[in-house]
């Protein structure tokens, strides 16, 4: 048994986010995209826990419903303080088991002036290490995982205001943190190298800030749906499988400036320096580069929490690239909603469905589009400094 997890999203009340990221609408794409569990979301925001509480209903293995989804509570929270004489912001992903769990969470922000009525994402002005211990005091149910590690400004690894590993970061909660999230700009691979990051279960999610992106990244978990198949997932690495971004569509990935349109590789950053060659500003420096600035040399005793994963182009861009128009284009979105709803939703269509099908319902050339992202036939355009790459099958 298992089950297709999205446990980072955001809805309409963090900023910049889309004002279709309501509740129905949630559950909704979740149907589309062939999601079995989702976060609920930035709970601490009044507004949109009071619409938690009236419309998730609870069930007793550990789970609360609404419109046929399975949800958990869930939420990401932005950590900025100062440590280690340098000014840090890294984002967190914080579960909890309960709604009077999640009023007790609330309470511990607002006592640390964390202003809840504004962004869904709210800022604490409370280190991760000490965030984390004051979650479990109100809760050892609860979990934090360091959300998308490597973003530059609020990755927990981020060149920008980040760390060299995860013990720097929590210090002697470091124990009690049992996953990380990859980010769209890297995959389970990158980070395998990576002592930073040994022994902690790698997870993917999607970071969606409007419907369509729900789902760009998932994770399969072994067992059932609910909050004690998360943390049984999370804390003893019983992910069955990633399906992830190519990480070189992140918009992080290389380093760059993208004012100038530069991007570089590693080599050329090394061999060049960091600042922009046309203006002479530093380069935001990308995933790439800080995954080699912290990749351990020789073999890491990690094989045993390898687990297998897939890299996939969202089913909406194989659509309007073999149509020709662009993916917000109406029948762009007309023929995705076809084609999800008579194959069994997006994750099938891009995992499993077998090419004659595929032909049937998508066309020739979407069944080559997909057969050939599945084999690994595509052609990149990089992304970075904020800019998201290109990959398209050739």
């Amino acid at each position: 048994m298992s089950f297709i997890a999205d446990l980072h999203l955001h809805s309409r009340y963090a900023y910049a986010c889309s004002k279709n990221m309501t509740l129905a609408n949630m559950a909704e794409w979740a149907k589309i995209k062939g999601i079995d569990l989702l976060s609920s979301a930035d709970f601490t925001h009044p507004a949109w826990i009071a619409e938690l509480e009236e419309n998730l209903a609870p069930n007793d293995d550990g789970y609360f419903e609404f419109g046929g989804v399975k949800f958990v509570l869930g939420t990401e929270i932005s950590c900025v303080f100062k440590q280690g004489g340098r000014s840090r912001r890294v984002h967190l992903l914080v579960f909890a088991p309960s709604f009077e769990v999640v009023h007790g969470i609330r309470e511990m922000l607002t006592s640390l002036n964390s202003k809840l009525n504004g962004d869904g994402r709210p800022t604490v002005g409370a280190s991760a290490r000490d965030l984390t211990s004051r979650l479990l005091d109100i809760d050892e149910a609860c979990m934090v995982i360091p959300a998308h590690i490597w973003t530059p400004s609020y990755g927990m690894l981020g060149s920008k205001s980040g760390f060299d590993a995860l013990g720097e970061c929590f210090g002697d909660m470091a124990q009690h943190v049992p996953a990380v999230e990859t980010g769209l700009s890297s995959d389970p691979e990158m980070n395998w190298v990576v002592p930073a990051v040994v022994g902690k279960t790698i997870v993917s999610f999607s970071d969606a800030h409007s419907l369509p992106n729900m789902g760009r990244e998932l994770t399969i978990f072994e067992g059932s749906a609910g909050y004690p198949g998360v943390a049984a997932g999370l804390k003893n690495n019983k992910v069955e499988k990633t399906l992830e971004f190519f990480p070189e569509e992140g918009k992080y990935h290389l380093s760059g400036h993208r004012k100038c349109g530069v991007s570089q590789t590693p080599d050329q950053t090394v061999r060049l320096g960091n600042r922009c060659p046309e203006c002479g500003r530093h380069l935001t420096l990308g995933v790439v580069h800080r995954v080699e600035e912290l990749s351990g040399a020789g073999t890491l005793p990690i094989e045993e929490l390898k687990r297998p994963y897939s890299k996939l182009v969202p089913l909406v861009e194989l659509v309007a690239h073999t149509m020709g128009r662009g993916r917000a284009a109406k029948s762009v979105g007309l023929a995705y909603q076809r084609i999800c709803g008579e194959l069994g939703g997006e994750v099938k269509v891009l995992t499993q469905v077998g090419y004659s099908d595929l032909e049937r319902v998508g066309g020739e050339n979407l069944a080559v589009a997909v057969t050939k992202v599945r084999n690994g036939q595509v052609q990149i355009v990089p992304g970075f400094d904020g800019q998201y790459g290109v990959v398209q099958p050739v």
